[in-house]
């Protein structure tokens, strides 16, 4: 069987993602203001308050599920079930989030500053991936031999 590269790199971009997640919580304020997490969210961090952990991981973890997706997706991993499913909806979210978030804070009239532009692009980048990825793969992906 041939690996699909196209999921293989969102595989590792979602990992990636998830490990910058990890790293803020190591690398404490000065890392969640670097990735944007917001003032609230690095003074909290300066704080010592579990929520900020709790949130981090969890958002951590939602992006190695996606990682491990992606690799059953590409062939790497065995395949999982409603895979079609999860690469479907991970693509979507990933490409609304890219998409929207700009136009959205806009209309709520929030400065739009450095972090929404490039987030969003950097985002949009990994719901390509994926979309091609997905795309490429749909015949494999349907289970049947």
């Amino acid at each position: 069987m041939r690996l699909n590269g196209w999921l293989l790199a969102g595989g590792g971009l979602s990992a990636l993602a998830a490990a910058a997640h990890v790293g803020c919580i190591f690398g404490g304020p000065a890392w969640f203001r670097f990735f944007g997490a917001g003032e609230g969210m690095a003074r909290a961090s300066a704080r010592g308050e579990p929520r900020v952990i709790y949130i981090t991981l969890f958002i951590a973890g939602v992006l190695a599920l996606w990682s491990v997706v992606a690799f059953s997706g590409a062939g790497l991993l065995p395949r999982l079930p409603l895979l079609r499913t999860g690469l479907v909806a991970i693509t979507a979210i990933y490409l609304l989030r890219g998409l929207l978030f700009v136009p959205i804070i806009a209309a709520r009239h929030i400065p739009i500053d450095a972090f929404a532009i490039w987030s969003s692009l950097i985002v949009l980048a990994y719901g390509v991936v994926y979309a091609v990825g997905t795309w490429s793969a749909w015949p494999a992906l349907s289970g049947k031999p």
